[in-house]
């Protein structure tokens, strides 16, 4: 542990010219700049999403829903395997 120590302590302590600081530092606010005019997130809601289903616990049976709940069943069915439904039973 010593050893790395030591090894970041020379490291750090090497003369660094204020050119290439400044290079350094000038390429560290291009990339900042870069990153946040460039990656946007254009995440949106789920429009077809009834209120209180949420996302169907990722299409895995029950989906959260009450099994006495059929809307709630038919609507996941449905928003996960298309009008023919899943098959399967609950």
């Amino acid at each position: 542990m010593n050893n790395k120590f030591d090894e970041l302590a020379i490291g750090m302590a090497q003369t660094v010219t204020r050119r290439g600081a400044l290079k350094k530092f000038g390429a560290g606010l291009a990339g900042i700049a870069l990153a946040a005019i460039g990656m946007t997130n254009n995440a949106q809601a789920d429009p077809a999403a009834k209120k209180g289903y949420g996302n169907c616990n990722h299409c895995v049976a029950p989906y959260g829903c009450s099994l006495q709940d059929q809307a709630c069943l038919n609507f996941c069915t449905t928003k996960c395997f298309g009008k023919g439904g899943g098959g399967g039973s609950f």
